[in-house]
């Protein structure tokens, strides 16, 4: 196995991570922030997401010998940060975590689960992504009419680094971030040293479990998660040549994700954007030996987590508008593309489209979020054109 850990598989692993991690650690603390996280909690869910991200990177490429990246849910990220703070607060929400978890276990068990999630039509899948993500996405625009002198050089470094390559946007925008923090915000030096240890104090939460939360939160983030994430990271491993079985990798993923889940951590998936630089010709002329790229992201992550503690105080002494401002930079693309393959069918657009606006409403309907009610309204419209063509042209 070491004979096949190349320079190439080497360098793009350590590429891949602080790329991966750069551009979604301000989504992870800002879901669980909007969930009602102190920022022990904060960091807590932030240490052992990331461990579960190198545990999983490091696991999955061990066993079958393939580019298996893993990240955590940033959609599932962006769905809490843009979602109203539960009645039993993060305790609420760290059991509505572990069911999401849970229902990742059982799709790697029961096959039928998984192709359930599948069977959902893709438009209305991106919908539901859209409208997840769309309050986030509107941060950088917020934030630039309310501190524009501290947005605007983030803004511009984001700017470069995407005209230069995609993949260095957000870290581009992540330095931009911390020089403006250096620089406008006023620190101490010495409360930031007495605050931060590279190991955490695990702050523990006991975990509500209601109904509620289940389809408020649980069912759309295990929704978002399987179809914005491990059903994206399984076809990019596909499309480079990969044999995948999907089943066992979802229950490795599903498994760690529920060890976490009661630490604070949103589940961990499959990745799609990580895997594609893992999976390509830059890792290596030899596909069979790529793999060592995802392990040496897995690596690099477990060592990421230790950093948890100054990531979050280091956030914690910015505006909140700005580091929703980079969370929200770090989703375009997703956004983007979400919207472009909900609309992609022009016989229907009506379904994506309800979804859309239902899921990013913010609505609730008998104390459950739009989340659902989107996903239920659009599958109903989805469903009731399909019957009418089908009736029309027999």
């Amino acid at each position: 196995m070491f004979r096949d850990l190349s320079v190439s598989a080497f360098s793009m692993g350590i590429l891949a991570a602080f790329v991966g991690y750069s551009a979604s650690f301000a989504i992870v603390l800002a879901g669980l922030t909007a969930m009602g996280a102190t920022a022990a909690q904060a960091t807590t869910g932030l240490f052992f997401a990331t461990v579960g991200m190198g545990i999983c990177s490091i696991w999955l490429p061990v066993v079958t010998r393939i580019p298996a990246a893993v990240a955590w849910s940033t959609p599932g990220a962006a769905f809490l940060a843009a979602t109203v703070t539960l009645p039993g607060g993060f305790g609420e929400a760290v059991g509505a975590m572990i069911f999401a978890a849970g229902l990742i276990v059982l799709t790697g068990f029961i096959p039928t689960l998984g192709r359930v999630v599948a069977a959902i039509p893709k438009p209305i899948a991106n919908g539901l992504l859209a409208g997840v993500l769309l309050k986030l996405c509107f941060a950088p625009a917020i934030a630039l009419g309310s501190i524009p002198l501290l947005v605007l050089p983030v803004l511009v470094a984001w700017l470069v680094g995407l005209t230069w390559n995609r993949l260095a946007a957000m870290p581009f925008a992540v330095l931009a971030f911390l020089a403006v923090l250096y620089f406008s915000v006023e620190t101490s030096t010495d409360a930031l040293q007495a605050d931060t240890t590279w190991l955490p104090a695990f702050t523990p939460t006991i975990p509500i479990f209601t109904v509620q939360s289940f389809f408020s939160i649980a069912l759309p983030l295990y929704l978002v998660t399987m179809a914005g994430q491990n059903i994206p990271g399984f076809a990019v491993l596909e499309l480079n040549g990969y044999r995948v079985e999907r089943q066992p990798l979802l229950r490795k993923t599903g498994i760690v994700s529920l060890a976490f889940a009661p630490f604070g951590s949103i589940p961990v998936n499959m990745s799609a954007i990580t895997a594609a630089m893992m999976a390509g010709e830059d890792a290596g002329r030899d596909p069979a030996k790529r793999y060592w790229a995802a392990i040496t992201s897995g690596v690099v992550y477990v060592v990421l987590a230790f950093a948890a503690a100054v990531v979050t105080s280091l956030a914690s002494l910015a505006p909140l508008a700005l580091i929703t401002a980079v969370a929200g930079l770090a989703l375009v693309p997703a956004l983007v593309g979400s919207m472009s393959a909900a609309f992609s069918d022009r016989t229907q657009l009506e379904a994506p489209a309800l979804t859309f606006l239902i899921a990013a409403s913010g609505m609730t309907l008998f104390g459950i979020s739009g989340a659902f009610w989107g996903v239920v309204v659009g599958a109903l419209i989805w469903l009731a054109k399909a019957f009418a063509h089908r009736s029309i042209d027999p």
